[in-house]
């Protein structure tokens, strides 16, 4: 075994853990829209055509706000093809994805899907193509009450509430060869500046995220934030950050180290982007909206990425997470609730098949990857204000990253119901971890209310359609609390959340 510490103390605080960190992501590609979320023609369809079971499997999931319509699609999408009669709607060439999109769903039906579900949506608006004409018109739309041409539009299309937005991308990944109208920084920067201008015009209410770099590897990645921000950092609340991990040497032990060159992109852009309040002499501070992230590897080729023949809704990146890919998602999940003063948003990308912790059959049954427990857990049990985590813990070696503790962990303190969370991961491959924990100053009499681990001795095990819980989440019985003081022991390789109240 390997012994290990986590000492927490109730007035040292990280931050309140902004409850939109749990989010995911719905974007018109592949099968995450068509045949995921929504399939008219399916047998647990409901009256609108959404799935039930995809809809009962959200729930469970808990994303508290999804981002929508994309994604690369964004940068080509026209909201007005997604409204209306659907017997109207025009079918149009996505050309991010090479595929045919129908409208046959679109802002309003996302809207009812959020509201049936109690999500919060995260709206995009498309600056490749068009930019802020565009989405003066299209906040009008959703979140002007009545009297113009466009709100009474909305009235016309059975809403005639607003449908109260808050939160909007400008843009998509403008900085990425691979963007329809890719910009330079300074392009970007200036059509988000004008478009955050235009949008707060008609809704002064809402929050704008602009767009940061597409990965940590650009060439551009630290330079475009700073141009960006120069730009526009009166006009806005978020930087955005996107990061996809990748297991490149096939080592679980190196595919760790993704874990700390997270926490080293969210620091670094804090950085950033203060060093931009500094120059303006601003005590206003820009959040991180952390709105693309998750494992994709495995699913990389032409092949997963593009069909011949413009098809409609077909199989792209439907990544099958294994194992060792839901304990990179629970790191990441760490991660960011460690760094809650800053990353106030995130979304997991995609929500359903397209690199999603849900899986569906056109038609058949829909069943929970891998990486769906530690999101779901997370989303769950994490309440209240994070601790700052003083840990201590041997660590490895690794390429990917100098020095890799074998214990990463986060502590979620919820005042008003006496509740203390503790998430943990144990990255010895080999070795069982003995874990004391210390919360001073959190009660002295507390009861152990759950004590859940996700093991498996396969690290590439997954689940499928006929095995759907080869990896699922059983309870840990080496969990003990005595007063202030929780001693655990944890298997290698897993991911573990300890819940305790104080009484």
């Amino acid at each position: 075994m390997i012994a290990t510490r986590l000492v927490v103390d109730r007035d040292f605080v990280v931050g309140d853990l902004d409850r939109r960190v749990f989010g995911t992501f719905v974007e018109h590609m592949g099968r995450c829209v068509y045949t995921g979320i929504y399939e008219p023609d399916h047998p647990d369809a409901d009256a609108r055509g959404y799935r039930k079971d995809v809809m009962e499997l959200t729930r469970e999931l808990g994303p508290t706000i999804v981002r929508y319509p994309g994604g690369n699609f964004l940068s080509g999408y026209n909201w007005e093809d997604g409204v209306g009669p659907r017997d109207k709607r025009p079918r149009r060439l996505d050309l991010a994805w090479y595929s045919t999109e129908t409208n046959q769903f679109g802002t309003n039906e996302f809207i009812d899907w959020c509201r049936e579900l109690g999500i919060e949506p995260m709206y995009g608006v498309n600056l490749g193509t068009r930019g802020p004409d565009h989405a003066r018109h299209f906040i009008e739309y959703c979140n002007h009450p009545s009297g113009t041409a466009l709100s009474d539009l909305r009235r016309e299309h059975g809403y005639e509430k607003p449908h109260d937005i808050k939160f909007w991308c400008l843009g998509n990944e403008m900085d990425g060869p691979w963007q329809i109208c890719r910009k330079t920084a300074d392009e970007y920067g200036r059509a988000a500046l004008e478009t955050a201008k235009l949008m707060r015009m008609v809704d002064p209410t809402i929050q704008l995220a602009a767009c940061g770099s597409s990965t940590h590897d650009m060439a551009t990645y630290g330079a475009w934030e700073d141009r960006v921000l120069d730009h526009c950092f009166e006009q806005v609340d978020f930087i955005s950050l996107h990061t996809y991990f990748e297991n490149r040497k096939d080592s679980t032990a190196e595919f760790f180290g993704n874990i700390e060159i997270m926490n080293l992109f969210i620091k670094e852009i804090v950085a950033v982007a203060d060093s931009v309040a500094a120059r303006k002499h601003s005590s206003k501070r820009i959040m991180l909206s952390f709105d693309e992230w998750n494992v994709w590897y495995k699913a990389r080729s032409i092949n997963d990425l593009r069909k011949p023949g413009w098809p409609e809704a077909p199989r792209l990146i439907e990544e099958v997470y294994n194992h060792e890919d839901a304990l990179v998602v629970g790191g990441a999940l760490i991660t960011m609730m460690n760094n809650a003063d800053r990353v106030k948003t995130a979304c997991l990308a995609q929500l359903v098949n397209v690199i999603g912790p849900i899986m569906t059959e056109p038609g058949g049954k829909a069943w929970r990857q891998t990486i769906f427990y530690p999101f779901s857990q997370a989303s769950k049990f994490g309440h209240g204000r994070v601790l700052q985590p003083i840990i201590e813990s041997p660590s490895y070696e690794a390429e990917t990253f100098p020095e890799i503790p074998y214990l990463c962990a986060a502590v979620v303190d919820d005042r008003a119901s006496g509740t203390t969370t503790i998430f943990a991961l144990n990255r010895h491959l080999t070795d069982e971890m003995t874990l004391d924990i210390e919360l001073r100053g959190l009660g002295t009499t507390r009861t152990l209310d759950h004590a859940i681990e996700l093991h498996h001795t396969n690290m590439k095990a997954v689940n499928t359609v006929d095995a759907p819980l080869t990896v699922a989440p059983s309870a840990n019985t080496n969990v003990s609390v005595d007063g202030e003081r929780i001693r655990a022991v944890f298997k290698p390789g897993s991911w573990n959340v300890i819940v305790t109240t104080a009484r």
